[in-house]
């Protein structure tokens, strides 16, 4: 069999005992069963949907091109609206992250069933790193296809929130960001969210990731030094618009740097607190691992 003859990878949607008909609806020729309890996971009333993507590769690269771009967008758009009504930095970093938290979350819940969300190369990786012994992850073909799509989208969003606003595109930021404590901070705002995001997988809480991650980024903004970029992508997006958002490009591989340190740091976390054996996508353990007590 050649590999053109393959078929997709099915995508998981982790859905709620009130959105069950609707996935049944979506996929009529796919059941929809409920996962074995196991632990924690137990105590949640939740579906699993398996099907097939609406198209193939390249249409969970637009997904990921797209939703990163909408993802800048808001972030870049909403600082320029922010700083035009306002001087108060205060002011202008509560609408940012108010736009930011409505926003992601809304972009999570939208494209997670067709290309797992991920909007952010760090997800990606760590995502390729975690699942590639059971198969749970992105391929490495995904992990090539959805990394420049991220940061193309990344760019066309600095691009686009520029034009809404008439302002010059593609112009350099000049805001630098250079300094060891800003780093810190980006190290410890993804850290953290690679933590929330396997940890909710880990624990068979997938269904929770698009609020939580949501609200954690948000939340990120106000108690890190960088307001959390947390995005490769999003960082060299920011980059091409010369706004209060932007970054200087002498800034932007520290921040990336520090990015992928923390997310090297929170799959350390994981490891730690979670063991190193991934559950499956209905939230029970591989065969062969003893299934946890819940202790």
């Amino acid at each position: 069999m050649t590999n053109d003859a393959l078929p997709e990878r099915p995508a998981v949607v982790v859905c709620s005992a009130e959105q069950r008909p609707a996935a049944r609806l979506g996929n009529a020729d796919v059941p929809v069963r409920a996962p074995r309890r196991t632990g924690r996971a137990g105590r949640l009333s939740r579906y699993v949907a398996v099907h097939r993507t609406a198209g193939s590769l390249a249409g969970r690269v637009a997904a990921e091109a797209v939703g990163t771009g909408l993802l800048v967008t808001v972030a870049v758009g909403s600082g320029i609206q922010a700083a035009a009504l306002s001087q108060d930095a205060g002011v202008q970093l509560l609408a940012g992250s108010l736009a930011a938290v409505f926003g992601l979350g809304v972009l999570l819940t939208l494209l997670g069933p067709v290309s797992g969300g991920h909007l952010n190369p760090a997800v990606t990786l760590c995502a390729w790193y975690v699942g590639r012994r059971h198969g749970t992850g992105p391929t490495v073909r995904d992990v090539a296809a959805y990394i420049p799509a991220q940061v193309a989208g990344g760019i066309g969003g600095a691009v686009l929130a520029d034009a809404m606003f008439a302002r010059p595109v593609l112009r350099l930021s000049t805001h630098e960001r250079f300094a060891g404590h800003l780093w810190l901070g980006e190290a410890v705002a993804t850290a953290g969210l690679i933590l929330l995001v396997v940890g909710l997988e880990r624990t068979g809480r997938a269904g929770l990731t698009p609020a939580a991650v949501a609200c954690y980024l948000g939340s990120a903004c106000w108690f890190t030094s960088s307001t959390a970029f947390a995005n490769p992508a999003m960082t060299i997006g920011r980059a091409l618009t010369d706004s209060a958002t932007g970054i200087a490009p002498a800034s932007v591989a520290p921040f990336v740097g520090a990015q992928l340190i923390g997310a090297a740091i929170g799959l350390g976390t994981v490891a730690i607190l979670y063991g190193r054996v991934p559950r499956t996508a209905d939230g029970t353990e591989p065969p062969g691992r003893p299934e946890s007590s819940g202790h």
